[in-house]
């Protein structure tokens, strides 16, 4: 199967749509099959094997993140001489609308990945963000019923999108890479960072954005510490809001014990989950929470809010905790896990087993069978 997957943001760009991509065009290849990526161009990018680079903008509230500019006067012919048998977008903007036409001009089937809640993104716009969240919602479902398939990270999200939509909707999680977290270096986090064995370190791992909720981690620190000064908190990554953070940080005391990684390799970020001794999670936005399933893949225990994709990634009491967006809740769990090492242990080693539920090898595979049906139903629709 050829497939083009269109999307906003690539590589180098880091985030937990890109890796989605990343990891689900390996596993596509390396079971058969053809994906061609068409993404923004960024400063200084490598030039890839099938992936075609669009001239782009940076965002004026985050200059990292650029805006593809969707238009090439090779596109068409690409498009024609690749002979693709699905379009696979991962926006409903920019790129996703390119590939939205290319889909509906040579009669190929389209399929669109509801990543993200989009109304929770509309921060990063400079004004009306009132009536930008509005239009966003509207637009994005719009967006959806173009589509020959809607595809959601999580049943929860699936229960959210279907009812307001006229397309089919599937829920087909992205797949956590088992083996690459195999042969992690466990001692490179205290090593790099020179934290002392006696001390636990927790650790939060993703894009520092306002949407992340980790202000609300920084609170949850504070009182951890008063029973459990022997911690580290963690927070791996880099973002728009890292430098707000940091203030905030400086600003309750706790520079000296909040560590910063900034941008990491991806063997850097896997050694980061190997070392640490639990994995917080207070976003209240993901479809699905990669990262999460990523800390199961490395039998690293979370305790994580419950909402949205979060409360499928995380088995309640069985691989972490789920709590409510409440300080007091969410504080006595991440207090129980550093007072209790059998159970975290025993958590640790179910993280392990349940990891291989969403292996990218079964995820593939699954998607690879929605793209079959859909190609089906839309050659009978054209066949009736």
């Amino acid at each position: 199967m050829k497939i083009g997957m269109f999307t906003d943001s690539y590589r180098p760009y880091t985030s937990g749509v890109v890796r989605s991509i990343e990891t689900t065009s390996a596993k596509l290849i390396e079971l058969g099959h053809e994906v061609f990526i068409f993404a923004p161009n960024y400063p200084n990018c490598e030039k890839e094997d099938g992936v075609f680079r669009f001239p782009s903008v940076p965002t004026p509230t985050y200059p990292d993140f650029a805006i593809a500019l969707p238009f090439s006067f090779n596109l068409n012919a690409n498009v024609k001489r690749l002979d693709l048998d699905v379009i696979h977008v991962h926006s409903p903007f920019s790129m996703g609308l390119l590939g939205s036409r290319c889909a509906k001009r040579y009669d190929i089937p389209l399929v669109f990945t509801y990543h993200t809640m989009y109304d929770q993104y509309v921060h990063y716009l400079p004004i009306a963000q009132g009536l930008s969240k509005k239009v966003v919602l509207k637009l994005s479902s719009k967006f959806c019923n173009r589509c020959d398939l809607v595809i959601t990270p999580t049943e929860v999200v699936r229960q959210i999108v279907a009812p307001t939509i006229m397309t089919n909707v599937q829920a087909v999680p992205t797949g956590i890479e088992i083996s690459e977290f195999a042969n992690p270096e466990r001692q490179w986090l205290r090593e790099r960072y020179k934290i002392p064995m006696h001390k636990k370190i927790l650790l939060h791992l993703g894009r520092l954005g306002k949407e992340k909720n980790i202000g609300f981690l920084f609170q949850a620190y504070e009182i951890i510490r008063e029973t459990k000064p022997n911690t580290v908190l963690v927070i791996a990554g880099d973002g728009p809001d890292r430098e707000a953070q940091e203030g905030q940080v400086s600003e309750m005391g706790l520079s000296e014990h909040v560590i910063f990684t900034g941008p990491m390799s991806r063997e850097q970020v896997v050694n980061c989950y190997a070392g640490a001794d639990l994995f917080v999670f207070a976003s209240t936005t993901e479809t699905q929470g990669l990262v999460l399933g990523e800390a199961k893949a490395a039998g690293l225990p979370s305790v994580a809010v419950k909402a949205l994709g979060a409360a499928e990634m995380v088995k309640d009491g069985i691989d972490g905790f789920l709590t409510p967006l409440s300080l007091d809740k969410f504080t006595q769990r991440v207090l129980q896990l550093l007072d209790d090492d059998t159970l975290r242990q025993a958590m640790a080693d179910r993280c392990l087993i349940e990891a291989e539920e969403i292996s990218s090898t079964s995820m593939a595979k699954k998607l690879l069978g929605a793209y079959e049906g859909t190609i089906r139903e839309k050659r009978c629709r054209y066949v009736g």
